[in-house]
């Protein structure tokens, strides 16, 4: 009996924003190694997530999503993201909400197209679709004239049909050995890890324009023996907004503090002592140069 060829290579996950490309990443990988959260675009860089199974590896290219607005630098840099993602991947996975396809949805797609990569469609969230009745038809209007290599309905959260998934986007790789070691599961290093794990918790405690006001840089790394200890700058653009970071008496600062931290302990099997501070610097997500020095680079 043939055992079937081992198979690696990289796939570009890609979508609207909030469809559930993150969740789906760490649901593949294993590990929680993208952020996320119920805001929209609460992914601002490519991020490799690394799934390895006994048939295959899939390095899974996560990427913010793909938008039409582009108000400010933060939004243009987000965008190049995306579409760089494109580049020397292997195969792509479009994923879509369940029962939704939107301009933004023909956008993504048109781009996988237009780099000539197949594509798998993922339609996610199934598990929020009230009348089941409905999702054959969706995957059969949304397949019309586009030449999916694979459609799947999915639930990223709960887990399921990502064993399907698998199967059919790994028969899309070359045949090769594996590209990482089997414990690797990303290629961001804990410092920028660390200060993703911050600016989720400011996703999802502060109000609905506020977090897209915020970024966090790591300014201290060290290694302690056993402890790691960490000190997290959240920048804000005006001193209104530092003030609703902070909390009254520094009460919502704590938490997002507290919370970043058990995260942090959970991904990096380490005790973590974790220090944050709220420095304002205006205009810094329309501020090219800002952008840069806080790590948004091409």
């Amino acid at each position: 009996m043939n055992t079937p060829a081992h198979r690696a290579g990289h796939v570009a996950v890609i979508g609207r924003p909030n469809v559930g490309k993150s969740t789906l990443v760490n649901a593949l990988v294993g590990a929680k190694v993208s952020i996320t959260s119920d805001r929209p675009q609460t992914t601002r860089h490519q991020l490799l997530g690394i799934a390895t199974f006994p048939e295959g590896q899939l390095l899974l290219v996560d990427t913010p999503g793909i938008h039409r607005e582009q108000k400010r630098a933060m939004n243009r840099w987000m965008n190049r993201a995306a579409r760089g993602a494109l580049e020397g991947v292997d195969a792509a996975i479009l994923v879509v909400r369940a029962g939704q396809w939107d301009d933004e949805d023909s956008l993504a797609f048109d781009a996988l197209k237009k780099a000539g990569l197949p594509v798998i469609l993922v339609a996610n969230q199934v598990d929020r679709i009230k009348d089941k009745t409905t999702l054959l038809p969706f995957l059969a209007k949304v397949s019309e004239g586009r030449d999916f290599a694979g459609i799947h309905p999915i639930s990223a959260l709960k887990r399921k049909g990502l064993e399907a998934l698998v199967k059919d986007v790994l028969a899309l790789l070359p045949e090769q050995a594996a590209l990482y070691a089997e414990d690797e599961i990303t290629d961001k290093s804990q410092r920028f890890l660390a200060g993703e794990m911050v600016r989720e918790q400011l996703m999802r405690q502060l109000g609905e324009e506020l977090p897209y006001a915020t970024t966090v840089e790591i300014e201290k790394f060290d290694v302690d023996g056993a402890l790691l200890r960490i000190g997290a700058v959240i920048w804000v653009e005006r001193d209104g907004q530092k003030a609703i970071v902070i909390g009254k008496g520094g009460e919502r600062l704590r938490e997002i503090g507290a919370r970043s931290r058990v995260q942090m302990e959970r991904l990096f099997g380490s005790k973590v002592f974790l220090e944050t501070w709220v420095r304002v610097r205006e205009g810094w997500s329309d501020d090219e140069a800002a952008l840069r020095a806080f790590g948004y680079h091409d």
